[in-house]
C-alpha cells in the first residue's frame, strides 16, 4: 500500500515538472456560468512550483510509514442509513426532542427556535422534514410531528402564525425589542430578519468581517442581490486580504470567555449556522462518524487526545495541552527559529524512530535525554505526533467540512466557515490546534532567516493535518492528491487568520442572551403558577419589589457596583460614562494597593459580566461599559483571575 502511494507521489512529482500533470480543483459543485473561481493567478495561490514542498512532505510521510512495521488498524467511518445523519445532526444541535418519543416535550426547544434566524430555521426544518419522512417509512409508533407544526407552534407563542411550507419566509416578532410577555427588553440584534435594505446599507468593506449579522443571512442576501457577485474575489488578489473585525463597543467575545452552560448553547447555534451557510452556498455538509476501534491506552504516540490529557493531568493538574506536544515545541524553539528549512527538512528516519521508542519508555519517568534530540528530529516528532493520533486533530466528524472550505465561493465565506468549525471542535482538539497555529506563526515570523514563508509552512503542515491515514482507504488517499492545493490553502487561512477564528460572532452571543432571557421569563411564569395553584396569597406590589435586582435597590441610576474579592479594594461603586472601558475599571482597582493582599498584575485579572442574560463572560479591556450595561442591566460585575 505504502509502496504504491509513494510511487504515485513520485510520478506526480516528476510528471508535474515535465508539464504532464496539472492540479485541478473539483469543479463539480454548482457554480453559475461565467463565475470567477480562479485561485491560481496570485502570490497566495498555489502554482505548480510552490507545490514542491507539499509533495516532498507527503513522500516523507509515506516513507516514515514504510519504516514503521506496526500496522495500525484502519479507522472505519460508518455510512449512515437514510435519515440517520439528520437525526444525529438534530441531537448534536440540542433538538432531539423535536422527534421521537419525547417529541411532545419540546418547550425548551421552542425557546431555542424562537431565537433562530430565517436561514437557521430553514436548515432545521430541512432536517426535521427528512427525519419525519424516514420515521414514517419505518412505521414508528410514537408521535411524528409535522415540521410546519413545530415552527407554527413556536410562532404562535408570539401571537403570530407562519407558513411553514416556505422556510425562507419564517418571520420573528416585528418589534425585535419586545419580549414574549409584551414588555420591553434589551435590543438583541440577531440578523434574524433584517430587511435587505438594512443589510445592504450597513457600512462595510470587503475586508471587514461582520459579526453582528448571521453569516448565512449575509450569504443569502448577497446571493439574492447578485448571483454572480458572490462568486467573485476567490483568488484574484496579489495578497491574502487583510481581514479585520470592526470594533464592537460591547466587547469582543473569545472562545474561553463564556461559562460552560453558555458555550453549550454556542456549540448548538454554531452547528446550525454552519449548516445554514453551507445550504445557502450549495455545499454539502455531512458529519462523519467513526466506529470505535481499539486504541492504545497509554504512552505518547497513537494515544487518543482525551486519554493523553487524562494521564498528563495526573502529572500536571489543569494542563490542557499534551505535555509531549508542549515539550517538542519548546525543544524546537530552544535552539533557534532561524534555522533554514525548519519544519521542511526532515530528521533522519531511523533516528526519529529510535527517539520515538525511547520517548515512549522514558518521557514520563523524566529520564529522557533531550540533548540527543536535534532540531529537525524534534520537528519530525511533532508532525509524527499529529499524524499518529487515532482520530485526526480536526476530528473525524469535521475533517471533511474543513477540507470543503476550499469549495466555498469567497475568501470571506471561507473564513466565516472556518470560524464556526473551530468553535465546533472539542476543547482538547481546539486548544492543541491553537498552540500549534501560534507556534507556526512564530516560525513564519523568522522567514527572512529560515526561508519558511506562510506558503511554505502551509505546504509542509497541510499533509500532516489533512491526509489522515487512519481511514485506510486507497481511494481516500488518492483523493488527497486532487485536494492538495485546496487543503494547503485552508492551512494558510488557519495560520494567517487564527486570531479571528477564536472569536465567537456577536450574533451568536446575542442569541444566547435571548435564550437566557426567554428561559428566565418562563421560569418566573412557572413559579408564579405554582404559587397560584397552592393558593398562596401575597401582595402583588410586594412581590414585584422582591423581584427587583440588587442593582435597582443598592446603587443609583447610571452607577454599577463592582466586586473584587481577590484584590485589596473588594468593592467599588463606578459611575458609568460614555468613554469608560472595562480596562479602566480594572486599573482603578489595581491602583488601590495594600500589603495584606497578594499583588496581581493587570494581565492576570479581568472584569466579568455575570448573570442577567448571560451566564458569565470575561470582558476584553476595550469593552465600553455603558453600552454593555444597556445590553444587560441586570448583570453583576466582578473582577477576578481568568480560569486557565
Amino acid at each position: 500500500m505504502v509502496t504504491v502511494v509513494t510511487k504515485l507521489v513520485h510520478y506526480l512529482h516528476l510528471s508535474r515538472r515535465s508539464g504532464q500533470y496539472t492540479m485541478n480543483h473539483d469543479h463539480s459543485k454548482k457554480i453559475p456560468d461565467g463565475a470567477s473561481f480562479d485561485r491560481s493567478g496570485s502570490q497566495d495561490s498555489l502554482d505548480e512550483l510552490s507545490m514542491d514542498d507539499y509533495w516532498k512532505e507527503l513522500e516523507n510521510i509515506h516513507e516514515t510509514r514504510g519504516n514503521n512495521h506496526e500496522e495500525r488498524v484502519a479507522l472505519v467511518v460508518k455510512e449512515p442509513d437514510e435519515g440517520e445523519l439528520e437525526e444525529e445532526w438534530l441531537k448534536e444541535a440540542g433538538l432531539s426532542n423535536l422527534f421521537g418519543e419525547s417529541s411532545g416535550d419540546s418547550l425548551e426547544s421552542m425557546v431555542f427556535l424562537s431565537t433562530l434566524t430565517r436561514t437557521q430555521k430553514a436548515a432545521v426544518e430541512k432536517r426535521v422534514e427528512t427525519v419525519t419522512q424516514t420515521m414514517r417509512k419505518r412505521n414508528k409508533q410514537h408521535q411524528i410531528p409535522d415540521v410546519r407544526d413545530i415552527f407554527r407552534l413556536q410562532n404562535d407563542s408570539k401571537g403570530r402564525v407562519c407558513d411553514g411550507s416556505e422556510p425562507s419566509t419564517v418571520r420573528t416578532s416585528e418589534n425585535k425589542n419586545e419580549t414574549h410577555d409584551g414588555t420591553k427588553g434589551p435590543n438583541f440584534s440577531l440578523g434574524t430578519d433584517e430587511p435587505k435594505s438594512l443589510l445592504e446599507d450597513m457600512p462595510s468593506s470587503d475586508t471587514d468581517i461582520n459579526l453582528e449579522i448571521s453569516f448565512a443571512e449575509q450569504a443569502a442576501n448577497l446571493k439574492d442581490s447578485s448571483v454572480g457577485k458572490m462568486y467573485k474575489g476567490g483568488g484574484g488578489d496579489t495578497l491574502l486580504p487583510n481581514f479585520r473585525l470592526p470594533k464592537d463597543k460591547t466587547g469582543t467575545t473569545k472562545i474561553g470567555d463564556l461559562a460552560p452552560q453558555d458555550m453549550k448553547k454556542v456549540y448548538s447555534l454554531a452547528l446550525i449556522e454552519l449548516t445554514a451557510l453551507y445550504d445557502i452556498l450549495g455545499t454539502e455538509f455531512k458529519q462523519q462518524k467513526a466506529v470505535k476501534i481499539k486504541t492504545k491506552d497509554s504512552g505518547l504516540f497513537g494515544v487518543p487526545l482525551s486519554l493523553l490529557l487524562e494521564q498528563d493531568q495526573k502529572k500536571v493538574p489543569g494542563t490542557k495541552i499534551p505535555l509531549i506536544f508542549q515539550k517538542l515545541i519548546a525543544q524546537i524553539e530552544e535552539t533557534t527559529l532561524e534555522t533554514e528549512g525548519l519544519l521542511r527538512i526532515p530528521g533522519v528516519a531511523t533516528r526519529v524512530k529510535g527517539l520515538c521508542q525511547e520517548l515512549e519508555a522514558k518521557f514520563y519517568e523524566g529520564t529522557f535525554n533531550w540533548e540527543n534530540v536535534k532540531q529537525h528530529d524534534a520537528a519530525s516528532l511533532l508532525k509524527l505526533f499529529i499524524r499518529e493520533l487515532p482520530q485526526p486533530l480536526l476530528t473525524v466528524e469535521y475533517l471533511k467540512a474543513f477540507q470543503d472550505v476550499q469549495n466555498l465561493p469567497t475568501r470571506k465565506q471561507q473564513l466565516q466557515a472556518l470560524n464556526l468549525l473551530v468553535i465546533l471542535l472539542p476543547e482538547a482538539n481546539r486548544d492543541t490546534l491553537k498552540v500549534l497555529l501560534e507556534f507556526l506563526q512564530r516560525v513564519i515570523d523568522h522567514r527572512d532567516k529560515n526561508k519558511m514563508t506562510l506558503k511554505n509552512v502551509a505546504m509542509v503542515m497541510a499533509p500532516n493535518l489533512f491526509t489522515f491515514h487512519g481511514f485506510g482507504s486507497k481511494a481516500i488517499e488518492q483523493r488527497e492528491f486532487v485536494m492538495a492545493a485546496g487543503t494547503a490553502n485552508v492551512m494558510r487561512f488557519m495560520i494567517q487568520y487564527q486570531k479571528l477564528l477564536w472569536t465567537i460572532p456577536k450574533f451568536i452571543v446575542n442569541q444566547v442572551r435571548k435564550q437566557n432571557t426567554e428561559s428566565q421569563k418562563k421560569e418566573k411564569k412557572d413559579k408564579a403558577m405554582k404559587k397560584l395553584l397552592k393558593k398562596m396569597a401575597y401582595d402583588r406590589e410586594k412581590h414585584e419589589k422582591q423581584e427587583k435586582t440588587p442593582n435597582d435597590t443598592d446603587v443609583p441610576q447610571g452607577v454599577i457596583r463592582v466586586q473584587a474579592p481577590h484584590l485589596s479594594k473588594v468593592s467599588m461603586a463606578i459611575q458609568l460614562t460614555e468613554e469608560l472601558k472595562a480596562g479602566d475599571i480594572v486599573a482603578r482597582f489595581l491602583s488601590q494597593k495594600s500589603g495584606n493582599v497578594q499583588t496581581l498584575k493587570k494581565e492576570e485579572v479581568f472584569l466579568y459580566e455575570i448573570g442577567g442574560n448571560i451566564g458569565e463572560r470575561c470582558l476584553d479591556d476595550d469593552t465600553y461599559m455603558k453600552d454593555l450595561y444597556q445590553l444587560n442591566p441586570n448583570a453583576e460585575w466582578v473582577i477576578k483571575p481568568k480560569q486557565s
